[in-house]
């Protein structure tokens, strides 16, 4: 099987069980976590293309669990995230991986965090090495084991 098409088998896997969690993920932290992840992934390799906002925008408009939130809401936390790491990049992601250890103290939130995280990085069809590195540095925040995600 291809590296494209294990991404994409993953990506609609981690799909799956996010719509299982949908009923659980309805609090203010994971909302603030997922949309500093997904911002975390976007700036990962130091640029944030404008294929990379459309795929967060796409992401908020059509997953069903962020739906349980306002997508104005989603975007301007997201595009806050995305100027703390725009600025300055290690500050900014210091302030970002607070805003991402907020999902905690909820092990479903944060495993669902993680897999927003995925999910955006390998929507382009390929999560790089730059993605899964700071999806990895979340999963300690989280407190969550690289390995149970595959990084």
């Amino acid at each position: 099987m291809a590296l494209w098409d294990r991404v994409k088998e993953s990506a609609t896997q981690v799909q799956t069980q996010l719509v299982a969690k949908k009923n659980d993920l309805k609090s203010g932290a994971f909302r603030d976590a997922s949309m500093a992840m997904c911002a975390l992934v976007a700036a990962a390799d130091g640029t944030v293309d404008p294929s990379e906002r459309q795929r967060v925008a796409q992401l908020i408009a059509t997953n069903e669990v962020l739906q349980n939130f306002p997508a104005d809401d989603l975007r301007r936390r997201f595009e806050e995230n995305l100027n703390r790491l725009t600025t300055d990049f290690d500050f900014g992601k210091v302030s970002v991986l607070q805003e991402i250890a907020k999902a905690k103290k909820k092990p479903a939130e944060a495993r669902a965090v993680v897999q927003i995280g995925i999910v955006i990085g390998g929507a382009d069809g390929d999560f790089d090495k730059t993605e899964q590195a700071v999806v990895r540095e979340a999963c300690y925040t989280l407190d969550l084991p690289p390995h149970e995600f595959d990084l």
